[in-house]
């Protein structure tokens, strides 16, 4: 059975998306509409921009979407997924390559998503960091101790390897207890907030005003999704967890284990960059992964 899974933030690069454009007209074409619906030149960003300028999140949300579903979308009658999923904005490239939304109608969410997050950033000094070598219960032990600040488990990306997410004072003490528990490494990564955590909550609200007007199908196949690490095909529950998604932490080693349980061998990352390829084997060391840029 085969699994594909679509990169989050942090996965772009400049070049991204050139040779699918150049090389394959729907590639184009969907490019061009996007480019339309935006309001801007997306692809030249892609294409001949500054990592700056690949680095805003009006422009990086929108740039892994494209990459990740244009890829899906000119392999046609090749792609047959037994499942998919995404981490955490790669969830929204799973759910349009499933069918459970229209291209356009998630590159219009991702990029109100982008914008919802952005403010939210502005309104709370915050940020995330990287906890390696430490079992999950004690980096949760270690969140929930700090009272006085925000701080939470926000990606379980792999087994020792979780992102953490909150005010900056609040990563400041975590990242100092954590290290003091043990910890290999606790690295404090270049965002402007803190993603999956309660500070996206004005994002939340303003999300999901623009979630529950936007029609979902039932999707071709599971998508498993963040908030559960379940798969799900009922559009109703899609819907609801798409738009917890944002203050709720990416479940990613459990949607991995659940999708082998469920019977896949096979992952194929969609997107730029290899890093979820990286994060399955970290998971299970057995299964056959390979990407396609």
């Amino acid at each position: 059975m085969k699994a594909y899974v679509f990169p989050g933030q942090g996965a772009q690069f400049v070049g991204m998306g050139k040779d699918l454009y150049d090389n394959n007209p729907l590639a184009k074409e969907l490019f061009e509409k996007a480019n339309e619906i935006l309001g801007f030149r997306i692809t030249d960003l892609m294409f001949e921009g500054t990592d700056e300028d690949l680095r805003q999140t009006k422009v990086t949300q929108p740039a892994i979407f494209l990459h990740s579903v244009i890829l899906a979308k000119t392999l046609v009658n090749q792609f047959e997924p037994d499942m998919t999923a995404g981490h955490s904005l790669g969830e929204f490239s799973a759910l349009v390559a499933a069918g459970a939304l229209s291209f356009e109608d998630g590159l219009k969410l991702v990029s109100q998503r982008a914008l919802a997050m952005q403010k939210a950033c502005e309104i709370t000094p915050s940020t995330m960091a990287a906890i390696l070598g430490l079992p999950d219960a004690t980096v949760e032990q270690i969140c929930s101790e700090i009272t006085d600040e925000i701080v939470v488990p926000a990606n379980y990306n792999s087994p020792g390897q979780i992102v953490i997410s909150g005010t900056i004072p609040g990563i400041d003490k975590a990242c100092e207890k954590l290290l003091a528990a043990g910890a290999k490494r606790a690295l404090k990564l270049k965002v402007g907030g803190a993603f999956h955590s309660p500070l996206m909550e004005p994002a939340r609200e303003e999300l999901a005003k623009a979630i529950d007007t936007t029609k979902i199908n039932q999707p071709i196949c599971p998508v498993y999704q963040n908030v559960d690490a379940k798969p799900q095909t009922d559009p109703e529950k899609i819907k609801a967890n798409l738009i917890n998604q944002l203050t709720s932490p990416v479940r990613w080693t459990q949607i991995v284990e659940n999708m082998i349980a469920d019977g896949t061998d096979h992952f194929i990352e969609l997107g730029p960059g290899t890093v979820l390829q990286g994060l399955v084997k970290k998971i299970n060391k057995e299964v056959k992964t390979e990407g396609k840029q």
